[in-house]
């Protein structure tokens, strides 16, 4: 049986970890680097750090922050937000990441999906998909979602996939923040329409929504939250013993070791 990975996510925004629902009304939360540190040490299996302005202010990620945040991390870091070029994906990895997280830029150019895969390999590239329904089905979002694009959800996951992403992470715009549950009917259909590891984003908000999202969705490779964990509600450590109870196999890290 696959283990499933439970992955804290820092939205950064002005150097400061963020939190809103529906990608709206952010508030602030705490210091990456003193964020980063403690979910490095207390059980998560990996960790995703957003600069969540970085496409829609049309500039390059931060990377002082990033390079701060990245030193205290013992586990495998991913990496998002304004990355466009390969120089991006370059400039990102020499910070200090693992993965490096591609999304509206490869909106505006696919081709950086191959480009990238080909130059680094298929593992450290990870597309990360803002997904909200509208008359249409499942639509994709760019620049932080703010700004609906003319793709379909599962059809661009899959050609991304074809080009070489060999991750995928799905952010559920409309359960993001809300707490009431991830979006088992959007995240179903992508696993069933690709074969890499799918990251579950967007509506954690109890222990059972991590259990329920497992056991709805078993082939799906990890759950990804924010606010739950930021704000104590959940410990990770519980929520893997709880896990376990219930069946389902977690990793198990050796925190504060090296990567």
């Amino acid at each position: 049986m696959i283990t499933k990975r439970i992955i804290p996510c820092l939205d950064v925004n002005n150097g400061r970890v963020v939190k809103g629902v529906k990608f709206k009304d952010l508030s602030d939360v705490s210091s990456p680097v003193e964020l980063a540190e403690h979910y490095s040490r207390c059980g998560a299996d990996e960790l995703v750090f957003y600069d969540i302005t970085a496409s829609a202010e049309g500039r390059s990620l931060f990377t002082d922050i990033l390079t701060e945040t990245a030193s205290k991390v013992f586990i495998p870091l991913t990496v998002g937000g304004g990355i466009n070029s390969l120089d991006d994906f370059d400039r990102v990895l020499k910070c200090g990441a693992d993965k490096v997280s591609v999304n509206s830029g490869a909106i505006a150019n696919p081709d950086l999906i191959d480009a990238a895969a080909r130059k680094y390999g298929d593992q450290c590239v990870v597309l990360s998909v803002d997904v909200a329904r509208s008359d249409n089905g499942f639509r994709v979002f760019a620049k932080g979602g703010r700004e609906e694009t003319d793709k379909e959800a599962i059809s661009w996951i899959k050609e991304c996939v074809e080009r070489g992403a060999g991750e995928v992470v799905v952010n559920s715009i409309d359960t993001d923040g809300v707490k009431k549950g991830f979006d088992i009917e959007l995240l179903k259909a992508v696993c069933e329409a690709v074969n890499v590891p799918v990251i579950a984003s967007g509506g954690a908000g109890s222990t059972e929504d991590f259990l329920e999202l497992f056991r709805q969705i078993p082939d799906i490779d990890a759950a990804l939250a924010a606010s739950v964990f930021h704000f104590g509600e959940i410990e990770i450590e519980d929520l893997k013993e709880d896990m376990d109870k219930a069946g389902i196999v977690t990793r198990r890290i050796q925190k504060g070791t090296d990567r």
